[in-house]
C-alpha cells in the first residue's frame, strides 16, 4: 500500500482568511490532481499563524475574531472540498475556545469527514503562543484512503521537541504522523523528525511555511532505518524528501506495505521499552537550571 502525503509548503495572505481559504483550496485541487491522498497545511493556515498580544486591545480582539469554531463556513468548505476531491485534507486554523482559543488542526476523509481534531498541546509559551489554550491528548484515528486504511496522529511545530509526543502517539497505534509547522527549519530541527520518526518506527510528515514567512523545508521521513539486503542488515537515510524554501507542493509517498513489515521486525518502539521505571517522566516537578516563570504545568 503506497500512502502519497502532499506537503503544501506555502506562504500565506496573512490575517486575509478569505484569501488563505481560496489560496488553499486552489492548492488542493493541484494536490490532488497529483494523485495525493492526504493534503497537509502549515500551522493555522486560516490566519498565516499571526498573532496579537492583550497588550494591543484592538488588534488583539480584531485576532480572536478570526478564530473559528468547527461547524464554521471554514471548516465545512474544506470538508465539502475533500468530499469533492475524495482526499483527506488536514486543515490548520485559529480555534475559538473557551476563554482563549487553540492552534488547531482537522483532519478530514475523503468522504468529508472530520475524523481527527488535535490542539498542540506543547504551546510555546515563552512567545506569542502564550495567549493559546494547550490541547490535551494525542488522538489517533483509522484514516480511509483510496488506497487502504492508514493509522494517522497528529502534533504541531514545537510538540517536535518532546519525544513524549511522537511516543505516545506511537503508542496509540499511529502508523504516519502529520505536522503542520511554522518555524524556520535548520538541521537540528530536521534532526528532531528524523529522530521521532526512527524510534517509533512510523512516518513523520512535515508541511512549513515557504520563504519569506519561514524558510520551507518541508520534510518526510519513513522510519526504515535499516534494511536487509541478501541477508545481511545496511543502514538506510529514511529521508523520503525535503523540500526547498521555494512555495509549492511537495509528494512524499510512504510504502506501508513495507513499513509494516519492518515495524514487525525492527527493535524500536514498543516491544522493549520498561515503563515501570518512567515515573519521573509524568511527575511534573521541575528543579534548577528549568525553572522558567512564564511555564504553566
Amino acid at each position: 500500500m503506497q500512502l502519497t502525503v502532499a506537503l503544501l509548503q506555502l506562504a500565506s495572505c496573512g490575517m486575509d482568511q478569505q484569501a488563505n481559504l481560496v489560496k488553499g483550496e486552489d492548492y488542493c485541487r493541484r494536490a490532488a490532481d497529483a494523485g495525493a491522498d492526504i493534503a497537509l497545511f502549515p500551522e493555522m493556515w486560516n490566519i498565516g499563524y499571526t498573532f496579537a498580544t492583550p497588550t494591543d486591545p484592538d488588534a488583539y480582539q480584531q485576532w480572536l475574531v478570526c478564530a473559528v469554531e468547527r461547524e464554521d463556513a471554514y471548516l465545512l468548505h474544506f470538508r465539502a472540498l475533500a468530499r469533492e476531491l475524495g482526499m483527506a485534507i488536514a486543515i490548520t486554523y485559529l480555534e475559538r475556545w473557551q476563554s482563549r482559543p487553540r492552534n488547531t488542526v482537522s483532519l478530514i476523509d475523503r468522504r468529508g469527514q472530520v475524523v481527527l481534531t488535535y490542539a498542540k498541546v506543547h504551546t510555546c509559551e515563552f512567545g506569542p503562543e502564550a495567549v493559546l489554550t494547550p490541547g490535551d491528548a494525542f488522538p489517533v484515528t483509522t484514516l480511509e484512503t483510496a488506497q487502504g486504511q492508514v493509522q494517522v496522529g497528529t502534533m504541531i511545530c514545537y510538540d517536535r521537541e518532546f519525544p513524549e509526543s511522537a511516543r505516545i502517539l506511537m503508542l496509540n497505534g499511529a502508523e504516519v504522523i502529520l505536522v503542520p509547522n511554522a518555524c524556520n527549519i535548520e538541521e537540528n530541527r530536521k534532526a528532531q523528525l528524523r529522530t521521532r520518526a526512527y524510534e517509533n518506527m512510523l512516518g513523520v510528515a512535515m508541511a512549513n511555511y515557504a520563504a519569506p514567512q519561514n524558510n520551507g523545508h518541508s520534510i518526510a521521513f519513513d522510519g526504515i532505518v535499516f534494511e536487509e539486503v541478501n541477508g545481511t542488515w545496511s543502514t538506510r537515510d529514511h529521508c523520503l524528501l525535503q523540500a526547498g524554501e521555494e512555495e509549492g507542493i511537495y509528494m512524499a509517498n510512504f510504502d506501508l506495505r513495507r513499513m509494516r513489515a519492518y515495524r514487525e521486525k525492527a527493535i524500536w518502539g514498543n516491544a522493549y521499552r520498561r515503563p515501570r521505571y518512567y515515573q519521573p517522566l509524568i511527575d511534573g516537578a521541575v528543579a534548577y537550571p528549568f525553572l522558567r516563570e512564564d511555564a504553566t504545568r
